[in-house]
C-alpha cells in the first residue's frame, strides 16, 4: 500500500471533470449545452453560499463568498451586510414543522415573514428561494409549501415559476454532492493516510 500512486484527488479525475461539468450547468453555463437560466448567476451563488452556511462547510462557504463578491463589485451592488444577513436565514431556516407546537409554528412564520420581507427589499425572492432551497435539501414539505407560495405570487408566469423552480433544485444538487465531498474528504484523507496511502 505504500507505494500505491499519488492521485490528486480521492474521486480521481474523471469524477472531478464530471463535478466541474456539473458546477458550469449550474452557475455558469456550457455554451451550446446548458438550459437557459431564469435565476441570475449572481442570485444562484447567494443561494449556494446560504447552503453552504446550512452544511456547514468552510471550503463552499469560501468559494461562494468569492464568487458572490466578485459578481456584487462587478455590478456596482451598493454596499449590504449580506454575510450578517445570511446567517440570520440559515438560523430562521434550521427551525421545522415537526420539532414545534402549531402555535410555534404559527409564530414562525410570522417572523420569517417579517424577516424575509427586510430581505426582500434588498434582493427581491431571494429569501424565499434560499427557503426553497433548504426545504429541498432536506426534503421538508412544509418549508417548500412556505416558501412555494411566495415564490408562485412573484413569478406568475408558469414558464418563470418553472425555471426559478429548476435552477434553485439545480443548486441544491449541486450543492449537496459539492459539500458532502469537500467536508468528508479531509476525513478520508487522514483515514487514508494510517495506511500509508497519500491523496
Amino acid at each position: 500500500m505504500p507505494n500505491q500512486a499519488v492521485r490528486e484527488s480521492i474521486q480521481g479525475q474523471p469524477f472531478n471533470e464530471v463535478l466541474s461539468e456539473l458546477h458550469a450547468h449550474t452557475f455558469s453555463g456550457a455554451p451550446g449545452e446548458s438550459d437557459p437560466f431564469t435565476l441570475s448567476e449572481l442570485e444562484r451563488e447567494y443561494i449556494a453560499y446560504a447552503l453552504a452556511l446550512y452544511y456547514q462547510c468552510d471550503h463552499c462557504q469560501q468559494y461562494h463568498d468569492r464568487a458572490v463578491e466578485r459578481m456584487r463589485a462587478k455590478a456596482g451592488a451598493a454596499p449590504w451586510g449580506w454575510k450578517e444577513e445570511f446567517v440570520k436565514v440559515i438560523l430562521f431556516l434550521r427551525t421545522s414543522r415537526r420539532n414545534v407546537s402549531p402555535m410555534e409554528w404559527e409564530g414562525w412564520i410570522l417572523s420569517w415573514r417579517g424577516f424575509a420581507g427586510r430581505i426582500h427589499h434588498r434582493h427581491p425572492g431571494l429569501a424565499c428561494g434560499i427557503a426553497y432551497a433548504v426545504g429541498i435539501a432536506r426534503a421538508d414539505e412544509n418549508l417548500m409549501d412556505l416558501s412555494f407560495e411566495s415564490l408562485r405570487r412573484l413569478y406568475p408566469d408558469g414558464d418563470t415559476l418553472l425555471g426559478v423552480i429548476r435552477d434553485i433544485d439545480r443548486v441544491v444538487v449541486f450543492m449537496k454532492a459539492a459539500t458532502s465531498k469537500n467536508r468528508t474528504d479531509p476525513i478520508v484523507r487522514r483515514q487514508l493516510a494510517t495506511q500509508g496511502i497519500r491523496v
